[in-house]
Formats: C-alpha cells, structure tokens, sequence
C-alpha cells in the first residue's frame, strides 16, 4: 500500500491529518498517546511502515521531540502529535529546534485544562502556550484548522512553512476538529505543493547564518556541521559570551519569519469593507459564524468576519482593517480570552472589542448564542 489515492473521504481530522503528512513527505512520527491526538499516531503506526517510513511510541513527550528534531537532522520530514500537557512537556525542547532551525511539524490537539482537565473535551487553551510556551525571543508559525478538509490543507502547508523557513510549526487543532468526520477532497499528487528543505552546495559552511534561511545539510552527508542550542555563529560555533553574535543571530531567527508576514498569515475574510460588526473568530468556534452571520442579514445587520487560518504571526493588517470598518469586534473562543487580547492591541481603539467565552464540558459556542450577542450589541431585543 503506498500514498492514499485522489478522490473523496470521508475522514475524521485525525486520519486527514495523518494522510496529509504522508503526501507532504513526513517518514517519521515520534508520540506518546494522549487524549484527544492519540489518533493520529495510531494511523501512522499503520500507514507509515507502509510507505517506508518510521512511527515509534516514546516514553514520554519528552523524547518524541528528542526524536523528532533528531530524524530531521537525517534528512527526514518528522513530526509528532500530542495535547496540552504534552504539549507543555515539549516546550525546552521547541526551544531547541527554534535556535537550531530544525524543521518539524508539532501538532497540539487542544482539550480542555489546565493540567488533566477534561481530558476528552474540547477547548481553546493553548493559544497563548503555542505562541510564547518555549524560552527566549522567537517567533512561532501556529496554524488553526476549522474542518476536516482544512486540517488535510494546512498538515501540508505546516510542512511546507517548516522546510521553507527551516522552523518548527505548530498544527493548533482542537478535539472537535480532530474527531469529527467530514468530507475530503484528495487533489492528485501531482497537483499539489510540497517543499523541501534547501540543501547545501559543495563546499558551502555557512549552514547557520549569512542568509535569512540558511540551507540545511543531513548527517552522512559528507558536511562538516556543528549543531548547537547555545548561541552560535554562522558556521555553528559556540559564543556564549558574544553579545553581538547572539544579536545577530535572534534577530535573524524572528526575521526570517516577521518578515514574511503577508506571505505566512493566511485568513478567510467576508464583507469586512462594509459591515457595522464584526467577528474574528478561528478553529472550531469560527464553525457558529456562518449561520450566525447569515440569519443577522436576514434581520438587515451587515456583519463581516476575519477567521484566522493562521494564528502566529497574528494577521494584524486584516483585522486592523476591520477594526477601522466596524463599531464592534465580537470574539468567540472556547477560553477565558487568549486572542481577545490580540485583537484588542490590533485595534488600537478603532473599535470596541467584545469578548463570547465558553469554557468547560467541551461545549461549543453555538450559531444561537453568536447571534444573541451580535442582537445584543446592536441594540435589538434577543
């Protein structure tokens, strides 16, 4: 059996991610079962060895990204799959692979916390863990999901975003998004864009500096390469007490990322240019916006939307330019406010932003309950 066919499925999020990271060129997965991701690494243990790949269950979360940022150095695409606390046990080692520009796809199926929590529910808690949880000055690329469909598109786009800034990036999911099951739309192989990593020429040693991304050369390849955590130069020797070397080297490290912001943040937009209210929502919430927008019409209020494909870096023009459009920004999230506070800064002030929290029993936000605030903040009787 080799890479799934094109064609239509019907999918959990679990399995269309799985699927997805096989096309994108993942030959190895590193995990440790945890609800709700525990999925994923069940069909790669059975689909990777078939397309001549690796899965191994390790110990702990610890050592699956210990394993992950080891496989990438031999040349493989490698990623693993966990939830909050996992997630949270990761984090020095994230760190790593930021300073070492390894590239590897981490995707954090969110449930509800902190600690154990509700451990089969869903929630949206770990926006804030996925963007500042690691040490030091960095800049993460966090994607969010909405659909099956979509947790197929951006399992893809992760890998292509960590081979082309050679970085670490995040697949934010959420158990709603994992387990459901919705119709996928395969495209033929051929049809699709997959990355890798740049490698070195002949001769090259600059395999950490120089350029914005450097290219990347595996183990075995004949390269004589120095791969540290500790403040490096371009070559990948440590000065650890260089304030200029770690200068230039942080800053690179955030640039490579901060300035290719319209290239990496993505988001659906909708009527933004001419609405009273508007919505920025994203993951599983972002799935109330449309009925709710649509039967708010029906009563005659313009409302416009922003869903964030892309969380990290936070997509400020778009939602900047709805704060200077609208009154009011309402934004719902299954938390007691992560990216609220993003909005809020974004806005600067052009409008009111408004918070819709739900948290607990895994429950989502419904399209009823959007559509009593947006009535509520125009003043109508809900």
């Amino acid at each position: 059996m080799k890479l799934i066919k094109p064609g239509v499925y019907f999918w959990q999020g679990s399995e269309a991610c799985a699927e997805a990271a096989l096309l994108a060129g993942c030959r190895f997965f590193a995990g440790y079962p945890i609800t709700p991701a525990t999925e994923i690494a069940e069909h790669l243990a059975k689909r990777l060895p078939q397309v001549g790949g690796i899965a191994i269950q390790m110990e702990d979360e610890i050592a699956s990204i210990g394993a992950v940022i080891g496989a990438s150095w031999t040349g493989a695409k490698a990623m693993t799959a966990t939830s909050g606390p996992g997630f949270s046990l990761m984090q020095e080692s994230i760190g790593y692979a930021f300073m070492t520009e390894t590239p590897c796809v981490i995707v954090d199926v969110q449930r509800v916390g902190p600690s154990t929590g509700q451990a089969t529910k869903c929630a949206q808690g770990d926006v804030m863990q996925s963007r500042w949880g690691t040490h030091g000055d960095y800049s993460a690329i966090v994607l969010s999901p909405n659909s099956v469909q979509e947790m197929f598109n951006l399992t893809i786009r992760a890998f292509n975003l960590a081979e082309k800034y050679r970085t670490p990036v995040i697949l934010l999911s959420d158990e709603v998004v994992a387990h459901m099951r919705e119709k996928v739309v395969v495209p033929p192989v051929e049809k699709l864009e997959i990355l890798n990593r740049r490698k070195p020429k002949p001769g090259e040693r600059a395999f950490f500096g120089r350029e914005e991304v450097p290219p990347m050369p595996s183990v075995g390849e004949g390269f004589n390469v120095a791969v540290t955590g500790s403040t490096h130069d371009e070559f990948g020797i440590r000065y650890t007490a260089d304030p200029g070397v770690h200068r230039r080297l942080v800053e690179r490290l955030n640039g490579k990322v901060q300035n290719h912001v319209d290239e990496i943040a993505e988001v659906e937009a909708y009527n933004i240019e001419n609405c009273k209210i508007g919505i920025v929502a994203y993951g599983c919430t972002s799935r109330a916006v449309y009925d709710a927008v649509e039967e708010a019409e029906v009563r005659g209020i313009s409302v416009g939307y922003v869903r964030l494909k892309t969380l990290w870096p936070f997509p400020e023009k778009v939602v900047r330019r709805l704060a200077e459009t609208v009154g009011k920004i309402i934004v719902p999230e299954m938390n007691l406010r992560q990216i609220f506070y993003e909005v809020a800064r974004t806005a600067e002030g052009r409008a009111e932003v408004i918070p819709l929290n739900k948290v607990g029993g895994g429950e989502l936000i419904t399209p009823e309950e959007l559509l009593d605030k947006i009535l509520e903040e125009v003043g109508r009787n809900v």
